[in-house]
């Protein structure tokens, strides 16, 4: 009988130390965002690149090398150039995707990329080459995030697979 008492009140120390405070913070923390949220001029941002300030335009990235109909067995082999100074460092983003479903074939990351006014061919020192083995239309998009992670420019383009 002392064995069972001592389970019990075990158990009650249990919910008293770890539950009971994890589920009062939660209500708590829910309640100040909502009376924060609730003030004007507030709004709860969770998207950390601005794209307002700088438009996204295919004029500014170029893809090299592209073509518009390949075959199962032939590579794709691409390179960019990016003419606006303010993404002269930055992270670059090579995406293709099935053009029906949106689903994601294959993406490339190619990170700190840095060139000079002379060589703007990206990516540096690296590249991108990928072999689609299904026969059908997709799309690429290249995304170019400027050093600072504030700003990003992007261009697509549709190819086919036979």
């Amino acid at each position: 009988m002392v064995g069972c008492r001592n389970e019990v009140a075990t158990r009650g120390a249990v919910y008293v130390v770890f539950f009971i405070p994890v589920i009062l913070s939660l209500v708590f923390g829910s309640f100040v965002m909502a009376e924060v949220l609730k003030e004007p001029g507030r709004e709860l941002v969770m998207w950390q690149f601005d794209t307002s300030r700088h438009p996204v335009s295919s004029d500014v990235v170029k893809i090299i090398g592209l073509q518009k109909q390949y075959s199962t067995t032939s590579s794709l082999n691409i390179q960019v150039t990016i003419s606006d100074r303010v993404f002269d460092c930055g992270d670059l983003y090579l995406t293709i995707r099935e053009q029906s479903s949106g689903k994601v074939i294959t993406q490339s990351g190619f990170f700190g990329q840095c060139f000079d006014r002379n060589n703007s061919i990206l990516p540096v020192d690296d590249e991108f080459s990928e072999v689609i083995a299904k026969p059908g239309n997709y799309v690429l998009v290249v995304e170019m995030i400027d050093k600072h992670h504030k700003q990003k420019v992007s261009s697509s383009t549709q190819f086919s697979v036979k």
